[in-house]
């Protein structure tokens, strides 16, 4: 039996997308199912987002890639993290598209085509502020004039936002009118600029396709504002044991976590192996306001005392009553108003991490397969 179960409703993910998509204007909503669809599994949350009406996805890596295409057969992929030495053969057998960030991958993907006698379909990137990957503004300007373009279909031109989730940021103003410089030298060509966060500027930098993802499995994309999202992932944990320690008794490696008065411990059978980040230790004393873990046990919040250790957790527990609390009973770690920007938020990251990090050793539960 495994120390945590890990809730996921497809329903809830279908409806998020169905969410954005219709926050998107006319352009078309893909889905990002990078990470294995932010650890909700790819090969479970695709053909729920294709039933729902998705029709194009993005992943990182090319193995991913790989995964949704054995689930989403005549689904449109692109790969974000670029064109590796050697790789455009794989690209054709499956029917993936790159995104390609650099004159390099640009050159290697147009001889690739060239020898195929085929113009195959790629993204291209230009990098509008954030600094990783694409061409620059001025790389990209010069698009228009390079021969090598015309080997392969430019099937999407892209950026990314560095700072969406900001709605009043400037920086967001500057990256939607460099791009609009680049698009309009490639008329023709259909653009991508807006991720969750960007689908609800004021802005409406919609293009021709915006690409959710955090947003899609409960993420708030506007954190400003009340989270439009569905719950997707809940996340509960076992208690394994119930001890009282004595005042001035210590919990957890270290002895960084100091009980003042006798103080009821649980400890739950959840760890950092199994994703739940080190950073929500609970390092003080009881009753102190620590920026720390927290579960839900019969409705109730309960701190975390001591370090997160690899396997378990413990909790302090004390103002549960003996009726509701018993070993063997689940807690609330993700769910209710523990919300994934909650939990990060006391872990000292975000959301994005935590989901993403949600390990394979739960049992996983799924319902609401129906898109």
């Amino acid at each position: 039996m495994a120390g945590g179960l890990l809730h996921i409703d497809l329903s809830a993910l279908s409806r998020n997308w169905r969410t954005l998509r219709d926050n998107a204007g006319r352009a078309e909503a893909a889905a990002v199912v990078k990470a294995d669809a932010y650890g909700t599994g790819i090969e479970q949350a695709v053909p729920a987002l294709r039933q729902a009406g998705c029709r194009t996805f993005f992943v990182a890596h090319l193995s991913e890639a790989i995964r949704v295409r054995a689930v989403a057969p005549d689904a449109t992929i692109y790969v974000l993290n670029g064109l590796f030495p050697g790789t455009s053969p794989v690209y054709a057998e499956h029917k993936l598209r790159p995104v390609l960030g650099s004159f390099e991958e640009i050159e290697e993907w147009a001889a690739f085509c060239r020898s195929q006698g085929q113009k195959r379909e790629a993204a291209i990137h230009v990098d509008t502020g954030m600094n990783r990957l694409g061409l620059t503004v001025a790389q990209g300007l010069t698009l228009k004039d390079r021969e090598e373009v015309k080997d392969f279909e430019t099937a999407l031109l892209m950026s990314h936002f560095v700072s969406a989730e900001e709605s009043e940021n400037p920086l967001n103003i500057w990256q939607i009118e460099s791009f609009k410089a680049v698009r309009e030298t490639l008329p023709g060509v259909r653009a991508s600029l807006a991720n969750s966060s960007g689908i609800f500027l004021k802005q409406k930098p919609h293009f021709d396709l915006v690409r959710p993802g955090y947003a899609l499995y409960g993420g708030n994309p506007t954190p400003d504002r009340q989270n439009p999202m569905s719950a997707v992932v809940g996340l509960e944990a076992r208690i394994v044991q119930l001890r009282w320690v004595e005042s001035d008794d210590t919990v957890g490696y270290n002895a960084r976590w100091l009980a003042l008065g006798r103080r009821r411990i649980a400890t739950l059978s959840v760890g950092y192996a199994d994703g739940y980040p080190r950073s929500a230790s609970a390092r003080g004393k009881s009753g102190e306001e620590l920026l720390a873990g927290t579960v839900l046990v019969a409705g109730r919040p309960c701190p975390f005392a001591g370090n997160v250790s690899m396997d378990l957790i413990t909790i302090d527990v004390t103002d549960i009553p003996d009726s509701e609390i018993k070993r063997g009973d689940t807690v609330t770690m993700i769910g209710g108003s523990l919300s994934l920007d909650e939990v990060g938020r006391r872990a000292g990251t975000i959301g994005y991490e935590i989901l993403t990090n949600l390990g394979r050793r739960y049992a996983r539960s799924y319902r609401g397969k129906q898109g």
